[in-house]
């Protein structure tokens, strides 16, 4: 079978391997999706502490089940399953008190282990230990069932920022996951939806299938004058950095409102992670700063549902699939910007 395997920075190769076998406890599933990320392109420029090379990557994954190892029940062949990307414990005092995002034995797939860049793959026991496989709903696609991933992560991140009824919510970068932020907003109430970025293109080509209330171009306005005037002065409610800029980070303060949320969702370059903001105006406007990190396995399950219920769309945020020969090509369409979401289908 056809893999795609990172050995070092800039050095992902395509090769022919065997295919892997079911051990016990473990499911073998034929992957039909497996979607790119900025993670991705990440990995492949700098590498991953986590990574021991080779190294099969690709982390939001989809298929259908081929095989079940001894011991493994509740799985049958043809079954359709999206695969959780991080891979909690469940046995830390972490994941005791339901915090499994913040599991510090946390592993995850494409990193630890062998990913969904190839045609087959194993997913190990203790990712069926913490129930992280879901069935695909009926009428969700391969496709979108990848992108219920990201969509997790983005669900994790609104639910501590609090996102709801009648908020007004900026989202900070135009990529794929500003997109699904914007969706999410509106299926949890908000009232108004405000998407920043700095590159026009990016920014006119995601606003034109999210459809923000205004699609603020940094490059082009003040942001956080512009957000000050659409909101006659009081900020907004809610302000999801998602971009990894610390400029944005520092943006947000500016930009919330009294008793406001600003979600960290984008984390900084590890070589540059230190901002600098003004504390008194988080003190005196009661204003709480939160990060996300990741999603659980139940966020996972709920971003399908909310998939398949419509109440947040993806499928049109596919604007590039490919196949799995052209995995690099994937990864230079993402770092590009100029696709939304880009899947490889092997």
């Amino acid at each position: 079978m056809l893999v795609a395997r990172f050995y070092a920075p800039g050095d992902i190769r395509l090769e022919d391997a065997p295919e892997p076998q079911a051990g016990p406890g473990e499911l073998k599933i034929r992957v039909r999706n497996c979607s790119t990320c900025g993670t991705d392109v990440k990995i492949h420029r700098h590498g991953h502490h986590h990574i021991v090379p080779p190294r099969v990557i690709g982390h939001e994954i989809a298929g259908e089940v081929v095989a079940a190892g001894a011991g493994v029940t509740g799985w049958a062949e043809g079954d359709r399953v999206q695969v959780i990307a991080a891979i909690p414990c469940g046995r830390c005092d972490y994941c005791g008190r339901g915090w499994q995002t913040i599991c510090p034995n946390q592993e995850s797939m494409g990193y630890h282990y062998d990913g969904g860049f190839a045609e087959y793959m194993v997913i190990p026991e203790k990712v069926l230990a913490v129930d992280g496989v879901n069935r695909i709903p009926e009428g969700v696609s391969f496709a979108e069932a990848s992108v219920a991933e990201p969509l997790a992560c983005v669900l994790n991140g609104q639910e501590i920022a609090g996102v709801g009824e009648g908020d007004t919510v900026v989202v900070v970068g135009a990529g794929p996951i500003g997109c699904m932020h914007v969706r999410m907003a509106r299926a949890r109430g908000a009232r108004q939806v405000f998407l920043v970025e700095l590159n026009r293109g990016r920014l006119d080509m995601s606003a034109n299938v999210v459809h923000p209330d205004a699609a603020i171009a940094g490059s082009e306005v003040d942001a956080v004058e512009e957000v000050l005037r659409l909101t006659e002065g009081r900020g907004a409610d809610v302000v999801i950095t998602a971009a990894a800029s610390g400029k944005a980070q520092k943006d947000a303060l500016q930009m919330v409102s009294r008793r406001g949320r600003i979600s960290f969702f984008g984390g900084l370059p590890k070589d540059n992670p230190i901002i600098s903001l003004d504390s008194n105006v988080v003190h005196y406007r009661e204003v709480t700063i939160v990060g996300a990190n990741g999603s659980s396995p139940a966020h996972n399950r709920r971003a399908l549902e909310l998939v398949a219920s419509g109440a947040v769309p993806v499928a049109d945020l596919i604007t590039e699939r490919l196949p799995l020969a052209d995995v690099p090509k994937a990864i230079e369409t993402v770092a590009s910007g100029s696709a939304i979401k880009v899947t490889i289908e092997p």
